[in-house]
């Protein structure tokens, strides 16, 4: 399994070095390839990881880590596959080549980043791993070479660097905690951090978990420091928007477990719970109202990834192990559902020739896959059963009830209800309402722009209801696992 880990961490960088070679298929090809290779491998990890982790050098993958891997690596091959398509219509004129070989190696490089993040072993490698992300992301979203799109990764990179700064002081601190314990040489990994967090000074921990959770919670979308996201996702292109909501916002947020372990070993669960619980309600009470008057398609989505980021927070501070497993399975199920949304979305913009939700009408008219694959995914993304949203949910939410949080537990509900109100409203109007109601939407095209891009939303769609009505037996097993490990299991 150590090769396994080794071709996780290789083959993007390949994939990105051979989408510069010349030739029109060379780059879609080698990426689709090297997307299905690893979302094999990712697979291939979850039963050996459900057993305890592998490790090889500054490598290691645990049951947590190999939750996040697989959604990234879902996310790799349906955004890669969404993108033969996606590129075919947009970019065929002058200088597309250059656009398309800088796209291809881009989105590689962006997703050996991220399959990359939860594969370092120590709390300085993950940080490298994330601010190289926020590098090559930022690159992607100014890719249009628009206007917007240059302000909108501007201000990416300022608050995201901004936050990435805080995140190291985090690193730093960490590293003071540590190495009082375990001596200078410590290299920050977590096992031994883990081990000896009983004898860990208290107050260090302490402030190292809130500098890692405002740190890091820049790039997760965390209220008050979100207010990059809904640009950055509106601008970027539509196959880079879903891997930064799907993917990018989850592997952050995988740092911030990380350091929940550690003070969780330290403090004991109260303290980390608590700072979560706060940032986590008052990210889905932001998103919740935004989404009711949100008029920007791609802008509604982003939001949506708040929402769904601040749950995540929430669950973990629940502090029950049924709501820790529900948190892994929501990392998984919103890796797919938000994929599916994006992907639906883009060919709702591309049909409409517009993001303004005012504008976008009749979509079952013009998209006759599309239209319903994309209502599936924001039912999925508000919780409907049978979907793998709704499953997660319905854990964390028990999670909360078992551990006796009835007013947070309550207050999730309901906050998660006015979501879905949002997106139910803007998607009714998007997807019923007569076409030739919408200024200008007569002369726009109709028919599915691309098969490209409606195959990985069929899949996105089986991959939810897999997770939502029986998940694999090994999946359930790593999902136990890390809900163990969270809790505070070796």
């Amino acid at each position: 399994m150590s090769a396994v880990l080794v071709a996780l961490a290789v083959l993007p960088l390949l994939a990105a070095a051979l989408s510069l070679l010349p030739g029109r298929w060379i780059a879609p090809a080698t990426s689709v390839t090297v997307g299905l290779a690893c979302f094999g491998l990712s697979l291939a990890l979850v039963p050996v990881a459900a057993r305890g982790p592998v490790t090889l050098g500054f490598l290691r993958a645990d049951a947590i880590s190999v939750v996040f891997i697989l959604g990234t690596a879902f996310l790799y091959v349906t955004a890669a596959v969404y993108s033969v398509g996606y590129l075919r219509g947009e970019h065929q004129g002058a200088g597309s080549a250059r656009y398309l070989r800088l796209f291809w190696v881009g989105l590689n490089l962006f997703a050996w980043s991220m399959l990359c993040a939860p594969l370092m072993d120590g709390l300085a490698l993950l940080w490298i791993a994330v601010e190289i992300t926020t590098v090559v992301s930022a690159l992607l979203v100014a890719l249009d070479g628009t206007r917007s799109s240059a302000e909108a990764a501007w201000k990416y990179v300022l608050i995201a660097s901004a936050g990435l700064g805080i995140a190291l002081l985090a690193t730093i601190v960490m590293y003071y905690a540590g190495a009082s314990v375990l001596g200078p040489s410590y290299d920050l990994a977590f096992a031994p951090l883990l081990q000896a967090g009983a004898a860990l000074p208290h107050p260090a921990v302490q402030l190292a978990f809130v500098l890692a959770v405002v740190g890091f919670g820049t790039k997760v979308g965390l209220f008050p420091v979100h207010t990059w996201l809904p640009d950055a996702h509106s601008e970027a292109p539509t196959p880079v928007s879903a891997m930064l909501s799907g993917s990018l916002l989850a592997v952050s947020f995988y740092a911030v477990l990380r350091y929940y372990q550690i003070a969780a070993a330290t403090l004991g669960s109260g303290f980390p719970r608590a700072v979560l619980l706060v940032f986590g309600m008052l990210s889905l009470l932001l998103a919740a109202l935004y989404l009711v008057e949100q008029r920007d398609l791609k802008r509604l989505l982003a939001y949506s990834s708040v929402e769904h980021m601040g749950i995540l927070a929430i669950g973990v501070s629940f502090g029950a192990p049924i709501a820790f497993a529900g948190v892994l399975l929501h990392v998984l199920a919103h890796a797919a559902a938000k994929g599916n949304a994006f992907f639906g979305a883009g060919a709702l913009v591309r049909a409409s020739r517009t993001k303004d939700v005012g504008r976008i009408r009749g979509g079952f008219d013009r998209l006759t896959w599309t239209a319903p694959l994309f209502l599936l995914a924001i039912l999925a993304l508000s919780a409907m059963p049978p979907f793998g949203l709704f499953r997660s949910e319905f854990l964390i939410v028990a999670g909360g009830l078992g551990s006796s949080r009835f007013v947070p537990a309550a207050a999730m509900v309901a906050l998660v209800t006015l979501a879905f109100l949002g997106l139910s409203m803007a998607t009714t109007r998007m997807l019923f309402v007569p076409a030739q109601d919408a200024p200008g939407a007569a002369s726009a095209p109709r028919g599915e722009p691309s098969a490209w891009m409606v195959a990985p939303m069929v899949v996105g769609i089986v991959a939810l209801l897999v997770l939502g009505l029986h998940p694999p037996d090994a999946l359930s097993a790593l999902i136990a696992r890390g809900a163990a490990e969270l809790g505070g299991a070796l």
